[in-house]
């Protein structure tokens, strides 16, 4: 496995597991959020924001207009897919310690927005129907690797 599949195959793991404790939390606390509270004041701030920043996310991902387009729609649902991975990240580093989670939420964040500005310009160019270069854009080869063969 190269280096990129394996921070990428972490990165999940990671908002996994982020998921699994947020859910956690909120049950316990009855969905309200306590920020601040609990567990010796360290982390329960950081559970309700990462809780937050997942409901945004799925709110958006749900209300995302659908067209029955499955690449347009795709495309529609992955955006704030990754932009509440960058929100999840960017609560990493405002307030995780570890330096190589840290770095991994750096890398996410630089990812996930180039893949951000990548599939808001393939959209546009879905929706206008005018594809200047069929099959040349985005490069493949860029933040996903070489396109097999």
């Amino acid at each position: 496995m190269d280096r990129r599949r394996g921070v990428r195959a972490t990165a999940a793991a990671l908002v996994f597991v982020i998921s699994v404790v947020s859910d956690a939390w909120a049950q316990q606390h009855g969905g309200h959020g306590t920020a601040g509270q609990g567990h010796a004041g360290h982390g329960a701030g950081f559970s309700a924001d990462m809780h937050a920043a997942m409901t945004k996310m799925f709110k958006d991902m749900e209300t995302a207009p659908m067209t029955g387009d499955p690449d347009k729609d795709f495309l529609a649902m992955m955006i704030p897919h990754h932009e509440g991975a960058v929100e999840m990240a960017r609560l990493a580093l405002l307030q995780g310690r570890d330096p190589l989670v840290r770095r991994l939420a750096e890398e996410i964040i630089a990812a996930q927005q180039a893949e951000i500005v990548t599939m808001r310009q393939r959209l546009e160019i879905l929706k206008t129907g005018q594809d200047m270069n069929p099959g040349g854009f985005p490069t493949l080869g860029g933040t996903r690797g070489p396109v097999a063969p």
